[in-house]
């Protein structure tokens, strides 16, 4: 570790720990249950032991404790996505989940951690560390008066699961001899279907016929993708900001891997401000957007047309400069589409200095 890393241990980046031998409780005199032999029983409470104490550890140094290992792979700007996903939780949660695999890429709020660790070392012999999270879990949700279904869904409000997952398991040989960990995280593989940002508040309208539970909301929110069936001419979508606020960027994609036709044709973005801007400033903006005289005309009433989607179905750019705060950006349809269409990432920059 010194030779690999000695700029990380010396700036305190990394930090390698060892609990004092007396942390451990005997570990020769525990009671085999579930069938496990007596060194697996051994070697799951110390591990029980040992995330406890990690996570006591780094409770005070973060506002947010994440479990990892040191035998995985990480998708590419997970830290970046970790936080957004944060950053868009509206209600409370306990846990949030950045791979399927066991107690890997979970994270918990530092100020969490100290009650979770109780229950851990409650019940640090008797059972596996992703059981006692589902048994934590159900203590503090779940009433016994309701049936398992309301349980399940009172659980699921508080242990929320980003996909794809961030981690995969890449180890074989345990620290366990002789156990042979081959399981691997379906999810981690998979091309994401949407992409999440923290975008600010914005009230939503659309003129588009969604399709069953793939609403704008949830898109905007990072939580799925928009779908709505075939869009026709003066279609809408409108990101509307009260109060308006300063735009530095934007971007929106249409379609994805599974519905790569389901993109925009012939739309454009078009942005409301607050302040007036003059004939000829908007006319600079639509000559360097490359926009023709048919997207001109068409539109929206007080609207400033500033780029259109790509054949790929992208639109993404800067806000010109000099326009002021934004109101509104809006989505435009100027002919009818016989493919439906998907949205499936939003990224909305605001400038707050």
């Amino acid at each position: 570790i010194k030779e690999s890393f000695s700029s990380s241990l010396e700036s305190g980046l990394l930090e390698v720990i060892v609990p004092r031998v007396e942390f451990y409780p005997n570990l020769d005199n525990l009671k085999e249950t579930f069938g496990d032999p007596k060194e697996r029983v051994r070697w799951r409470t110390k591990q029980n032991l040992d995330y406890a104490y990690h996570m006591l550890y780094g409770r005070p140094k973060a506002t947010y404790y994440v479990q990892l290992e040191d035998d995985v792979i990480a998708k590419a700007d997970y830290l970046n996505t970790m936080k957004t996903f944060v950053q868009q939780q509206k209600d409370d949660w306990i846990m949030l989940e950045f791979s399927a695999l066991g107690f890997i890429g979970k994270m918990f709020k530092s100020s969490d951690v100290s009650a979770v660790v109780e229950f851990f070392l409650m019940f640090h012999s008797d059972k596996p560390i992703d059981w006692l999270m589902d048994h934590l879990l159900w203590v503090k949700v779940c009433s016994p008066e309701k049936d398992v279904k309301h349980c399940q869904r009172m659980i699921q409000s508080v242990r929320r699961r980003y996909k794809p997952s961030l981690f995969q398991h890449i180890g074989v040989e345990s620290s366990l001899p002789g156990k042979v960990q081959k399981l691997k995280d379906r999810d981690f593989g998979k091309a994401g279907l949407y992409r999440a940002h923290a975008n600010p508040p914005a009230d939503l309208s659309t003129t588009l016929k969604t399709y069953q539970n793939f609403l704008l909301g949830k898109v905007y929110a990072g939580e799925t993708f928009f779908w709505a069936s075939n869009p026709s001419k003066g279609d809408i979508i409108d990101f509307k900001f009260n109060p308006p606020i300063h735009i530095d960027t934007y971007l929106f994609r249409s379609g994805h891997m599974d519905h790569p036709g389901d993109v925009f044709h012939n739309t454009t973005i078009e942005i409301q401000t607050t302040e007036k801007v003059i004939q000829s400033k908007i006319d600079n903006i639509i000559s360097k957007a490359g926009l023709n005289k048919a997207e001109v005309a068409n539109a929206s009433e007080s609207f400033i047309p500033i780029a259109r989607f790509n054949e790929a179905g992208l639109a993404q750019g800067e806000i010109p400069d000099g326009v002021g705060n934004i109101q509104i950006i809006r989505i435009h349809v100027h002919e009818k589409s016989n493919a439906w269409v998907i949205l499936s990432e939003i990224m909305i920059q605001e400038n707050k200095r």
